[in-house]
């Protein structure tokens, strides 16, 4: 159980206090799979699962971020979370700091070094990095690990879904996903993920207010291979269902472009309104979110 005012939703394996600097620590390239398969496989019996760091960025998101966690209870394997908060006036901190196993790290707004101040309190030699709003899939901590114990991937991300019912949603679906196979450049929002030694390799998140996740990607695809697998991560439709789906469409490809020709990213930041999240999730049943211990046999 945890401690007064704490539920034991999340509970810590030994060890999990202590947490390795970033890049300092890293394994070396390829070390971030500590598993006897190679290629994709499922893990066999006697297989020792590495540890998977979940890092969440948070503003304002009371709403949406109990779904995320509680989504995070049905992984199988060793992970932890980190969520990072960016300075929320609701109660964003405190759902955190209520589940024992989470740990909150607070530091200046802005997504990219956000995350980067995740990466740097875990301690996993994988890195998920994953949106408040979205609601992890099962299973999809045991398809990062088979995805990453090929060394020819850099980075991976799970397929583009939204969380909302409607053709026109479907059409923005296809879209995404037409433009992530053919390009390999995934959105942030599809739970982007790879190894540590990656991560530092490539310098981390760029610290400006927009398209931190696509220069990540793009560097990505020149250190080796991006995949993007066929499981789904839903996704909160807030923004399209707020300003409605044509146009957020229009104002996201306008971003884009802007971009790319060079506008600053600051004037563009400023185009992209914030959104605020649905209401509160119901958490589901106390499990553990850290378990079991490193060592354990995967069973999928």
């Amino acid at each position: 159980m945890g401690s007064d005012g704490e539920h034991p939703l999340f509970a810590v394996h030994p060890g999990m206090a202590g947490c390795a600097d970033f890049p300092s620590a890293s394994p070396p390239r390829g070390g971030g799979a500590k598993t006897a398969w190679r290629g994709g496989h499922a893990p066999g019996a006697g297989a020792v699962l590495p540890l998977v760091s979940v890092v969440i960025p948070t503003l304002n998101e009371e709403r949406e971020l109990p779904s995320c966690l509680a989504a995070l209870t049905r992984q199988v394997g060793p992970i932890e979370v980190v969520v990072v908060d960016g300075g929320s006036r609701d109660a964003t901190c405190a759902i955190a700091r209520s589940l024992s196993g989470v740990r909150v790290v607070e530091c200046e707004a802005g997504r990219g070094r956000q995350m980067n101040a995740g990466a740097r309190a875990t301690r996993g030699d994988l890195l998920w990095f994953l949106h408040a709003d979205c609601e992890p899939p099962a299973g999809a901590a045991t398809a990062i690990r088979r995805a990453l114990a090929d060394p020819e991937t850099a980075l991976g991300a799970f397929r583009f879904a939204l969380d909302a019912r409607g053709w026109l949603y479907r059409v923005v679906e296809a879209g995404v996903r037409l433009r992530g196979y053919l390009l390999r450049l995934p959105y942030g929002d599809q739970g982007l993920f790879l190894r540590r030694t990656t991560f530092a390799a490539l310098g981390g998140f760029c610290e400006e207010p927009l398209f931190e996740d696509l220069e990540l990607v793009r560097a990505a695809r020149l250190a080796g291979r991006v995949t993007i697998l066929p499981l789904a991560l839903p996704t909160s439709a807030r923004r399209c269902q707020r300003d409605g789906i044509v146009r957020t469409t229009v104002r996201n490809q306008l971003l884009r472009l802007g971009e790319r020709c060079g506008l600053p990213t600051a004037r563009l930041a400023g185009l992209r309104a914030p959104v605020r999240g649905r209401e509160p999730a119901v958490v589901a049943a106390p499990r553990p979110i850290i378990h079991p211990p490193p060592g354990v046999h995967d069973e999928t």
